[in-house]
């Protein structure tokens, strides 16, 4: 979704948390872990705004695309069931917004049982404020927060 990655996004700015989740995909490819990606598509809208497709360095680094029609990525999707016959217990998360859709779909997945990391250096959301009250309040009541080059495989 390129005119997502363009918006003033903070604390990173959006071509860095791209990178860094490309980085993070090469990592799950080296590990044999699935790569998921998800994107919006507007409901009613009879045709979707330019740049929201998935950007296509991201597109061609994942093994599904998973589109959603509400602010997280479960709600009438299938990914749940797509990750259980994967057998996907740990979910690392990263996105734009992390106080939106991150956090959404965070908490659903926590619902769900899924062990959570998030990767803070892999969001942003459209202030710093909105970042840091996800990263530092909520997410480490849901999983573990870390850096993408903390990112490991057992």
């Amino acid at each position: 979704m390129d005119r997502i990655v363009a918006l003033p996004l903070a604390p990173h700015p959006g071509p860095r948390v791209l990178d860094a989740a490309l980085a993070l995909a090469r990592t799950f490819r080296r590990a044999g872990a699935p790569v998921i990606a998800v994107r919006t598509r507007r409901s009613g809208a009879i045709e979707q705004p330019p740049g929201s497709d998935l950007v296509a360095e991201l597109a061609g680094a994942v093994d599904l695309a998973v589109v959603k029609h509400t602010i997280g990525a479960f709600q009438d999707t299938g990914l749940h069931g797509t990750l259980q016959e994967h057998g996907v217990r740990t979910l690392v998360l990263a996105g734009i917004a992390t106080n939106m859709a991150v956090e959404s779909t965070a908490r659903a997945a926590a619902d769900l049982g899924y062990r959570l990391v998030f990767v803070e250096d892999a969001m942003a959301a459209l202030t710093a404020a909105e970042h840091a009250a996800s990263v530092r309040l909520d997410f480490p009541r849901f999983g573990t927060v870390v850096g993408a080059a903390e990112v490991e495989f057992a």
